[in-house]
C-alpha cells in the first residue's frame, strides 16, 4: 500500500464530502430536529391533559364502589340500580362514556369480577387504575373476615423494604459503595454507541463505492490509483466525514436545548414535577385519591425518604451510590477501549461493506450479501442483554474474544471488571482478523469495483478470494 497516495484519497473524500450542501444541511438541520422532539416532548408531558371521562359504576358486589373516588380525569358515578345490560346500550343518552360492571361477591374465593363497556377503547391507564382501586377493595373485605382488631394496621407494620447495599473489595481490601444498575446502564449505552456507529458508517463507505461505481468514477480512478489503496482512503475518509457530523450534532443539539432550557425550561420544569397539579397529570388520581389508596404525595415520599435515611444506620442514600459507583468506574480504562474497539471495529466491518459495494451496482443488490456481515452485530447486541445479567458467563466471554462480537460485548464487560490478559488478547485477536479480512476484502474489491452487467454471488465472492 502506498500511505501517501491513501493520504490523498482520504483528503479528496473528506473535502469532497464536506463541501456538499447535502452535508451542510444534514449537519444543521438534524440538530433542530432533535432538540425540536425534546422541547415539544417536554411541552406535552408538562402541560397537555387527557380528555375527562366519566364511568357509569354498577356495583353489584355493595362494597367496592366507596372506593372509586372520582379524579381530574375520571368521574365515577354510581348506577348500580340500572339493568347492566341496558345501560351499556344507552351510554351516549346518559352522557356517560364507560360503563363498569362488578360482579356480586364469589364467596367462594372471595373476589369479583370487572368488566368495561365503551364505544372506544378505554386505555391501559384507565383499566390499571381501575383494577388498583377494586383490589383495594376487595383486600380490605378479605382483611375484614378474619374479625382479628386492627389486622390492616398490623399488616401494614409488619412490610418492610430491606435493600441491599454493594459492595466492591479492590486488590488492596479497600470497600467502595457499588450499584449494579449504572453499570448496566453504561454497559447498554456504550454497546448501542458501537452498534449504532459501524452500522452507520459502515454504510456510508457502501453506499459511496456503489455511487462510484455506477456512475463509472472508479474506472477513471483505478486508473492512477491501486484499488487497494482506493479502499482504505474511501475508508478512513467516510469515517472522518462521519465523526466530523456526529461531533458536530452532538455540539449544536446540546446548544439548542441549552438555549430552549434558558428560555422557558425552569418554568417546564416547576410544572411538570411540582405539586399536586402535575402529580395529577401524569398518575391520574388526585393527591386525595392518592392518599386514600395508600399512596403518599410528593412531600411526604421526600420526607419518609429523609426519615428512612436517618433511621438506617450506615445505609447510603441513592445520590452516594451513584457518585460512588460513578467514580468507581476505570473511566481511562473505558475511554481508550472505546476509542480502540471504535477505530478497529469500524475497520473490520467498513472493509466488509466496501468489498461487498464493489461488486454490485445498487444497494438493493447488496441486502443479501450483507446478511452474513450484519448476524455477528445483531448477536453481540443481545449477548450484552446476558451481561447484565452474568458478565462472567461463558458466553459473554468468548463473544468478548471473538472478533466480530468483541467490539460491542467488551464494552459491555468493562464496567464489571475484565481482567487485563482477557482485554489485551481481545484487541489483539481483533487487530490480526482485520488484517486478515481487510487483506480478503481487498481482493474482492479489486475483482468486483469493475465488473458490471451481472449479479454477484457468493460462489463468486469464493472464486475471487481464491485468485
Amino acid at each position: 500500500m502506498n500511505f501517501r497516495i491513501i493520504k490523498t484519497v482520504i483528503a479528496r473524500e473528506y473535502l469532497t464530502r464536506v463541501k456538499k450542501k447535502s452535508f451542510l444541511i444534514t449537519t444543521f438541520l438534524v440538530p433542530i430536529l432533535f432538540a425540536g422532539i425534546f422541547v415539544i416532548i417536554f411541552l406535552i408531558m408538562g402541560s397537555t391533559k387527557e380528555r375527562s371521562q366519566k364511568v357509569a359504576v354498577v356495583d353489584q358486589s355493595g362494597f367496592v364502589m366507596p372506593y372509586l373516588e372520582s379524579t381530574d380525569r375520571i368521574t365515577y358515578l354510581d348506577f348500580s340500580k340500572n339493568d347492566p345490560d341496558s345501560l351499556k346500550n344507552q351510554l351516549e343518552q346518559f352522557g356517560m362514556d364507560v360503563m363498569v360492571r362488578i360482579s356480586p361477591l364469589d364467596t367462594v374465593k372471595k373476589t369479583v369480577s370487572v368488566q368495561s363497556y365503551s364505544k372506544d377503547p378505554v386505555g391501559v391507564d384507565f383499566s390499571t387504575g381501575l383494577s388498583d382501586r377494586v383490589e383495594n377493595a376487595v383486600e380490605d373485605y378479605r382483611i375484614q373476615q378474619y374479625g382479628i382488631e386492627n389486622l390492616k394496621q398490623i399488616m401494614q407494620d409488619v412490610k418492610c423494604d430491606v435493600k441491599v447495599t454493594e459492595y466492591t473489595i479492590d486488590e488492596k481490601g479497600n470497600e467502595s459503595i457499588s450499584e449494579s444498575g449504572i453499570y448496566m446502564m453504561i454497559s447498554l449505552f456504550l454497546g448501542i454507541i458501537i452498534y449504532m456507529f459501524i452500522a452507520m458508517f459502515g454504510g456510508q463507505v457502501m453506499s459511496s463505492v456503489i455511487e462510484e461505481k455506477t456512475s463509472r468514477v472508479v474506472e477513471v480512478l483505478i486508473s492512477s490509483v491501486k484499488s487497494v489503496d482506493l479502499m482504505f482512503g474511501k475508508i478512513i475518509g467516510v469515517a472522518l466525514v462521519a465523526l466530523t457530523q456526529f461531533l458536530m450534532w452532538i455540539v449544536l443539539t446540546g446548544f439548542l436545548l441549552g438555549v430552549a432550557g434558558s428560555a422557558f425550561g425552569k418554568d417546564m420544569l416547576q410544572n411538570f414535577t411540582a405539586g399536586s397539579e402535575s402529580v395529577t397529570q401524569v398518575t391520574g388520581m388526585s393527591p386525595e385519591q392518592m392518599q386514600s389508596l395508600g399512596i403518599p404525595s410528593v412531600q411526604d415520599a421526600m420526607e419518609a425518604e429523609a426519615d428512612t435515611s436517618a433511621a438506617a444506620a450506615g445505609q447510603p442514600d441513592e445520590l452516594t451510590v451513584i457518585i460512588n459507583t460513578l467514580s468507581n468506574v476505570p473511566w481511562v480504562k473505558l475511554i481508550i477501549a472505546f476509542l480502540i474497539y471504535f477505530i478497529l471495529g469500524y475497520l473490520l466491518y467498513s472493509s466488509f461493506f466496501a468489498a461487498i459495494g464493489s461488486t454490485v451496482e445498487n444497494e438493493g443488490d447488496a441486502q443479501q450479501l450483507l446478511l452474513p456481515v450484519t448476524v455477528p452485530l445483531m448477536i453481540a447486541y443481545f449477548v450484552i442483554l446476558i451481561a447484565f445479567q452474568n458478565p462472567d458467563s461463558g458466553l459473554v466471554v468468548w463473544c468478548s474474544m471473538i472478533p466480530f462480537t468483541s467490539p460491542i460485548v467488551m464494552l459491555a464487560r468493562i464496567p464489571y471488571g475484565v481482567p487485563d490478559w482477557q482485554l489485551i488478547l481481545s484487541i489483539l485477536l481483533l487487530f490480526l482478523t482485520f488484517l486478515a479480512c481487510a487483506w480478503l476484502s481487498a481482493k474482492i474489491y479489486r475483482a468486483g469495483i469493475l465488473m458490471f452487467g451481472k449479479k454477484t454471488t457468493f460462489k463468486d465472492l469464493w472464486k475471487w478470494l481464491k485468485q
